[in-house]
């Protein structure tokens, strides 16, 4: 009887010990970013922890949060049309950022009054934002109309 106590005993500890020890699978949706907003950037200074997004609708700044690099010419996924901290999908890179948007649906000399505001020796240093084909000819965000 002591026996086969103890060796149903052992047998349920090598079972959970066994069913615990699954194999972690990170599964990656990236049909969810996909959906979003794309952007490109058009403007990295990680001295400062600022890049800027350009998007249909304009240049978005957003502030780095994590510490994680972003280039030029990287490839973004979000919601760039609004102020506060979210992540974003970083395409090129594969990997999800956060940042805080500061400024968004921004005109191309907007951008660049906002770069030397929140990044002074950004363009001091003789960094420009790249201009795209398409800087001057951006779409108007619609809103919801306010309830009454």
């Amino acid at each position: 009887m002591k026996k086969i106590f103890t060796y149903s005993i052992l047998a349920a500890l090598i079972a959970v010990l066994f069913s615990s020890c699954a194999k972690e699978r990170v599964y990656s949706d990236n049909s969810y970013w996909l959906s979003q907003e794309r952007g490109d950037v058009v403007y990295s200074n990680n001295s400062c922890g600022v890049y800027v997004v350009e998007t249909n609708y304009g240049y978005t700044i957003v502030q780095n949060m994590d510490g994680l690099r972003t280039y030029e010419a990287d490839v973004m996924y979000g919601n760039f049309g609004g102020y506060g901290t979210r992540d974003f999908y970083n395409h090129t890179a594969d990997i999800v950022t956060r940042g805080n948007v500061v400024e968004y649906d921004l005109t191309y000399n907007e951008a660049t009054d906002a770069i030397d505001y929140y990044c002074p020796a950004g363009t001091a240093n003789g960094l420009t934002i790249r201009q795209s084909a398409t800087s001057q000819g951006k779409i108007s965000r619609t809103t919801a109309p306010a309830k009454k």
